[in-house]
């Protein structure tokens, strides 16, 4: 199957969905009034409620709801092949997840910018708000221990993608100063420094493994671990425009842009999705995903589709700073089908990978042996590991968790485009970045 009749289809769907149905729903279901003064502006403190321009909004919600789920759940969801993915992704996104967003973001701004848990106290009643606190809490932990995991699977051991990560953070510091405090409103300004300074931390970052920093920037599985938990604390208690909301635009920027050239790379390649439609592996039996199709697709894949952590975004900073009812619409549903997007092209990223290539990155190594003769029967048996491994400049196989399979997919697309070749190590980097930077508290 060539690729690229399924980027244009995925787009040309979600447009018309966007102008048509969710115009219908913004009329019928969740209505929006620009007279009704918005939480940011009536409950203005400076900190968490603050009135915020739509595209800056629009990159700090898509950034918060588009973690690394929406890359590595359709990666991890390759095994059971292609369309499965493919189509729970077109559909869900569409009739479920957008949806799902909009109301509830609607809803937490008619409320005064409150959380889920207090929107079911106040509306049903006591007990249901205690029950949704512990629900929230619960959906904190596991989100945050899966994601988390994938991302420190990537950047352990690596230099060179611990780097480009850490130096994000001065680069947002900056711009949150820069466009809030010293050149209010100048927000193109800002944005030119901060996309200038993410290239230049990605090139740079190249030469950090042969230098004398190396080991100011490389750390093991549980140093790792203790980081990211320091980073959310800050992030969580320093006021919202000062490392949140920068942070998350210039990640969406950076997001939204990779996808962009992804897709155009897609069209200029045009390249043969190597997994097949379906896969023996729907009902069960290899290490990736222990489990068969049904129900395990829809799990695997919630962010992309549909998924309940969305309400916790759409009920915590983002309505603090809705400047009006009519931007919800952009926020809301346009954050969600980019997040579609993001996913269908991790799908076609990971699946232009020879199968069994996908496999020996995604399987430990110890349980690889024990599949292998069940790969070889479905025809698996072309490899092309040690020279990818060679291209990007680091050990990919048995690297689990979804991220190093889609970081390898996506150079792999990007060298392939005409003069880019030779730039596969560094279009793996900035995709480990990608994936990364998307990972936030």
């Amino acid at each position: 199957m060539n690729a690229m009749p399924f980027v244009i289809g995925t787009i040309a769907v979600f447009v018309i969905a966007y102008r048509l149905y969710f115009s219908f729903v913004a009329a019928k279901v969740a209505v929006r009034n620009d007279l009704s003064e918005t939480p940011a502006h009536r409950l203005y403190d400076g900190q968490n409620y603050y009135p915020m321009n739509k595209w800056v909004l629009f990159g700090h919600h898509f950034a918060a709801i588009a973690g690394a789920g929406p890359l590595v759940g359709p990666v991890l969801a390759a095994q059971f092949g292609f369309m499965p993915g493919f189509l729970w992704m077109l559909i869900g996104a569409v009739m479920a997840g957008a949806v799902h967003d909009y109301v509830i973001l609607t809803a937490s701004v008619q409320h005064d910018g409150k959380s889920l848990a207090a929107i079911a106290k106040e509306e049903i009643n006591k007990v249901s708000g205690v029950t949704t606190t512990f629900a929230i809490i619960l959906i904190l932990v596991v989100a945050m221990a899966g994601l988390g995991l994938v991302v420190i699977n990537a950047l352990a051991e690596s230099s060179w993608g611990t780097f480009t990560i850490a130096s994000t953070i001065p680069i947002a510091l900056i711009m949150g100063i820069w466009m809030f405090r010293v050149r209010k409103g100048k927000t193109l300004e800002a944005t030119i420094f901060g996309v200038l300074m993410l290239v230049l931390a990605v090139v740079f970052g190249r030469y950090i493994p042969d230098s004398q920093f190396v080991s100011m920037f490389t750390f093991n599985h549980r140093t790792f671990t203790i980081l990211l938990a320091v980073y959310g604390f800050f992030a969580s208690v320093l006021p919202v425009w000062l490392l949140l909301s920068p942070r998350d635009y210039l990640s969406s920027i950076m997001k939204i842009s990779v996808i962009g050239l992804l897709a155009i790379g897609l069209i200029i390649v045009a390249p043969e999705i190597k997994m097949p439609a379906f896969t023996e592996f729907g009902r069960g039996g290899v290490p990736i995903i222990p489990g068969r199709l049904f129900p395990y697709l829809f799990i695997t894949i919630a962010c992309g589709a549909i998924s309940g952590f969305h309400s916790l975004v759409s009920s915590g900073t983002t309505p603090k700073m809705i400047m009006k009812e009519s931007d919800i619409k952009t926020i809301a549903v346009g954050s969600m089908l980019t997040e579609g997007v993001v996913s269908i092209m991790a799908l076609i990223a990971a699946t232009s990978l020879l199968p069994l290539d996908y496999f020996q990155i995604n399987v430990p190594v110890e349980k690889l042996q024990s599949i292998l003769p069940k790969l070889y029967a479905m025809g698996f048996t072309e490899s092309n590991l040690s020279q990818l491994s060679a291209n990007v400049g680091e050990k990919i196989a048995g690297r689990t968790g979804g991220a190093v399979s889609l970081g390898v997919g996506m150079a792999y697309i990007f060298s392939s485009i005409p003069g880019m070749k030779h730039l596969m190590s560094y279009w793996y980097h900035f995709a480990i970045m990608f994936e990364a930077f998307r990972n936030r508290p």
